[in-house]
Parts: structure tokens; C-alpha cells; sequence
């Protein structure tokens, strides 16, 4: 009987490699003996549900006190032709428009800031009909029929960025207004009353961020502000670490089980973090180092 991949052979594979993410670089280290077509094979016939990624992480979401956080990012797939799921989309990362995959993370960010994915969806309109905002409401409902109490998110109680030109009463523009410290109750269209605050970073950038948490201060602000950017530093290490666009596979399915997989591989690296202190990037040098400093002795020695 031929061997096959598996979950645990893959996301060990992403765990530790660094450079190659294929199939062909996964069949030329495995363990056990596995042909490249195998491995693709695999990949796209395997059924890889976003579930299982909410099964990892309920031990560390039910009963403990956090926030919920939302957003999406976008898979470059700029250099890679006929591959499902691939379209123009607006990517905040290069501030541009390029071909990728959209991908929304719901993520659960505890009270002493530690990170936990909780879920994840594909945006690709031309396959579900979806929008974000449709993907975003059933992840809302998913989390609270799953028992999930946040502090704040959207649609119970949310804190997010506006733009400075948003529309609030009667026709004013954020960036008119004269906002306090202690923040201004506006009425956003399409909503309802809520409070907004300004702050401006050390490079004089000005962020608008509101809430409709019944009355917020700006030091809680300024903390939930906080844990919004995990969410920035979680996107960078999937992509830095776990190979989460690396996958060249042409089928959606095969696309869709490598980034659940990958997420899957960031929880394994999140463990190691959480047990050694141990950076993701850390945890990588310490896998090729020893190789480096043998290869470096035999090559100094001839």
C-alpha cells in the first residue's frame, strides 16, 4: 500500500521549512515516501474545514475574557496565472490593487493580549455570492451560537476605524469636527448613535475610532486600540512563517485546505511560543542552524 500525506506530515513540514513550500520540496524531505503527485493529489481531494480551527482553539476562547477581531487580508497571487479563487482586490498591505486571495480572520484576543484564531473564510464572491459583510455577520453568529463572550466586537460591541471623510449627523465630515479627549457622541448613518475618538500617532497620522460601547473611556479605548493590531502582526507571521501564500496549486480546493492548514501550522508555532518564549522566527533559526554551522565547518575546512 502506497503512503499518503496527511495533516500532521503537512503542517510539520510548514512548521519547519523556511524557504520551499511545494509539494515537490515537501516529497524530497518527507520522512516516508512520498511522490510530489501524491502529495498534490492529496491536497486537493483532502476536506480541511475552517471547524477544525474553532476546535483548537475553544480551550483557550470558552470561559476566559477577551475581545473578538475581525479583518481581512489579501493572498499575493500577482505572479501566478489560471489559479482559482485569484482576482483584482484592494490589499491594505501594499496599498494597491493586485490579483490574490481574499481571506477574513476572526481571531480572539485574550485579556492579557495572547492571540488565538478562532476562524476563517475565503472571499471569492463568484463562488458563494457572498460579501465580507455577509461572511463577517454568519462568523458573528458562529461565534455566539459557539458560546463566545467578548469583551467588544462588531454587531454586539465593536471598536473599529473610520475615515477621516466618514459622514456622522447631518452631513459633517469626521475630520471637521472638534473631538475631546474624552471623545463625542455622533450619529452614523446606516447605524445609530455611537462615540468617536481621535488620535494622533508620533508621525502626526490621525485615526478615527469608534464604539458603541455605552460610556467608553479612552484609556479603555486605547487598549482595545491595542489589541486590534495583533491582528497586523498575526496576518505578517502566517505569511513570514507558515507559507500561507505559498501554496501554487491551481484548485480551489487545494488552495482552500493549504490556508486552513496554515493556520493550523500557526497554532503549532503559537504553542511553542507560549511554553519556550520562543519567537516564530526564533523557532525557525533554531531548526537550520545546526545545518548552517556543519555546512560552514566543511566549507571553511577545504
Amino acid at each position: 500500500m502506497k503512503n499518503t500525506c496527511s495533516k500532521e506530515l503537512y503542517t510539520t513540514f510548514l512548521k519547519v521549512t523556511s524557504q520551499r513550500y511545494s509539494a515537490l520540496s515537501l516529497s524530497e524531505v518527507s520522512p516516508i515516501e512520498l511522490s510530489h503527485d501524491s502529495i498534490s493529489r492529496w491536497l486537493a481531494d483532502a476536506h480541511c474545514q475552517p471547524k477544525e480551527i474553532w476546535n483548537q482553539a475553544k480551550p483557550q476562547v470558552l470561559g476566559t475574557s477577551g475581545v473578538l477581531l475581525a479583518d481581512d487580508t489579501v493572498l499575493d497571487k500577482s505572479r501566478s496565472e489560471k489559479m482559482a479563487l485569484v482576482r483584482p482586490q484592494y490589499s491594505g498591505n501594499v496599498h494597491d490593487v493586485l490579483n490574490g486571495i481574499g481571506m477574513l480572520n476572526f481571531l480572539w484576543v485574550n485579556e492579557d493580549g495572547e492571540v488565538c484564531p478562532v476562524d476563517v473564510r475565503i472571499y471569492e464572491p463568484k463562488e458563494d455570492g457572498k460579501t465580507k459583510n455577509d461572511h463577517f455577520r454568519e462568523l458573528l453568529h458562529l461565534a455566539k451560537e459557539r458560546e463566545v463572550k467578548p469583551e467588544a466586537v462588531m454587531r454586539w460591541q465593536f471598536v473599529m476605524g473610520l475615515k477621516k471623510n466618514r459622514i456622522v449627523n447631518k452631513g459633517e465630515q469626521l475630520c471637521e469636527l472638534t473631538i475631546p479627549d474624552e471623545g463625542l457622541r455622533v450619529h452614523l448613518r446606516g447605524y445609530g448613535w455611537i462615540t468617536i475618538f481621535r488620535f494622533v500617532s508620533t508621525d502626526r497620522r490621525t485615526d478615527y475610532i469608534g464604539t458603541n460601547i455605552t460610556e467608553p473611556t479612552r484609556d479603555q479605548i486605547t487598549a482595545l486600540v491595542k489589541k486590534r493590531w495583533e491582528i497586523e502582526v498575526f496576518h505578517r507571521e502566517l505569511k513570514q512563517t507558515c507559507g500561507l501564500a505559498q501554496c501554487q496549486a491551481r484548485t480551489s480546493r487545494s488552495q482552500r485546505n493549504h490556508i486552513v492548514l496554515s493556520v493550523l501550522t500557526w497554532i503549532k508555532q503559537a504553542a511553542v511560543r507560549r511554553y519556550t518564549h520562543l519567537s516564530f522566527y526564533q523557532q525557525q533559526w533554531n531548526t537550520i542552524k545546526q545545518v548552517i554551522a556543519y555546512q560552514m565547518k566543511i566549507q571553511l575546512a577545504t
